[in-house]
């Protein structure tokens, strides 16, 4: 499998990168949303926007047919069919598309409504995810943005970057490859050392640490992502052996403890931090929604991806059209680990006001503007 991923993968190395940021044609903002001047995205391929287009990695997303049913139906480094959860966020608060921070020239001008510095394959510990190749850790994101800060300060001046970074928005969406890339694997024989509720507690005050790092940096509402439910994708049915895609309880049940212990940081930074406001959304309990109500979403197809190869498209990476479905309204994984552009919206809707089902603690993010 590495050959073939090694050889379709280079070709699209020569693909030049490009990182998009249209206006957004989503539903109009709220009247709250007029008191955010922008969103600031630390994560993972869920809400990488084309960082890694330029990056030496096997994790990009910047070739057909990524981005096919994007506005301007081409890839752009999402990992998606279409939109990403951020870009519904975005332009729920009344902003454009968020551009990746590679794909800047580093003028404080163009980071004013919002930079997006996910980078696919990256986790809270900073190997996780290097055997792809480069990526851009958590720890290093927040370097960035702390870049970004002194960017703010030189142009506005201290007290005015100070206040328009305390009425922005800040998503956190990270962990996955944390397990995906470093504890399933095993890597440095890590389940010898940790039973998966000690690792949690080290995930989960890591991530406590990088939050206070950016209250520092005057950061004052903050939305914090779990993991979705990553015994259900593709690849882990096809690795395992699900007979009837059933979901692997084991990985889920890993998952589920990764939440909680975030879900009781969060609940702790209350209060730490009383003058912030820092919410929690469970993207486990969105996605069990949507995998068992599937018929209610519209969706046929819950356990093959629209795109890839083996059983459950779980095998290979999503490399080129030919391996696309035709259709992928219809099915919850666009590949191997990835929600289609159907599923982000519906979890998007669930963060911005709990429309299908309950997803954020304690207060939507709808709210948390509001207030």
């Amino acid at each position: 499998m590495s050959i073939i991923l090694y050889y379709f993968t280079l070709t699209f190395f020569l693909i030049p990168p490009t990182i998009l940021s249209p206006p957004s044609s989503s539903p109009s903002p709220s009247p709250s949303a007029t008191s955010v001047p922008a969103l600031f995205i630390l994560g993972d391929s869920s809400v990488d926007c084309g960082t890694n287009n330029f990056l030496g990695t096997f994790a990009r997303a910047d070739h057909p047919p990524y981005g096919r049913d994007f506005v301007t139906h081409s890839p752009t480094g999402r990992f998606s069919n279409g939109k990403i959860p951020v870009d519904f966020i975005a332009s729920r608060l009344g902003l454009p598309f968020v551009p990746s921070y590679l794909g800047l020239n580093g003028t404080a001008e163009e980071m004013l409504r919002g930079v997006n510095y996910a980078s696919a394959g990256a986790g809270i510990i900073f190997s996780s995810g290097s055997e792809l190749g480069q990526h851009i850790s958590l720890t290093q994101q927040i370097q960035q943005f702390t870049d970004t800060v002194q960017q703010f300060i030189l142009h506005l001046g201290e007290a005015a970057a100070a206040n328009r970074i305390s009425r922005s928005v800040f998503y956190i969406s990270i962990g996955v490859n944390d397990y995906i890339h470093y504890y399933l694997r095993n890597v440095s024989d890590v389940q010898n050392q940790y039973l998966p509720w000690t690792f949690n507690q080290f995930l989960a005050s890591s991530v406590e640490q990088e939050i206070k790092n950016l209250y520092d940096l005057h950061a004052r509402r903050v939305v914090v992502m779990g993991l979705p439910p990553i015994g259900c994708a593709p690849h882990y049915l096809w690795q395992y052996g699900s007979k009837d895609g059933g979901c692997i309880e084991e990985i889920n049940d890993a998952i589920m403890g990764f939440n909680f212990a975030m879900r009781f940081m969060i609940d702790q930074l209350h209060h730490e931090l009383p003058d912030a406001n820092v919410i929690y959304c469970d993207v486990f309990r969105g996605s069990m929604d949507i995998l068992t109500n599937h018929k209610q979403y519209g969706f046929n197809i819950t356990s093959d991806a629209c795109c890839g190869l083996g059983k459950y498209n779980g095998w290979i990476m999503c490399l080129m059209p030919d391996m696309a479905c035709a259709d992928a309204s219809n099915h919850i994984w666009w590949d191997q680990f990835h929600p289609t552009e159907a599923v982000n919206e519906i979890l998007a809707d669930n963060v911005w006001n709990s429309k299908h089902t309950r997803m954020c603690y304690p207060m939507s993010l709808e709210e948390m503007v509001q207030s």
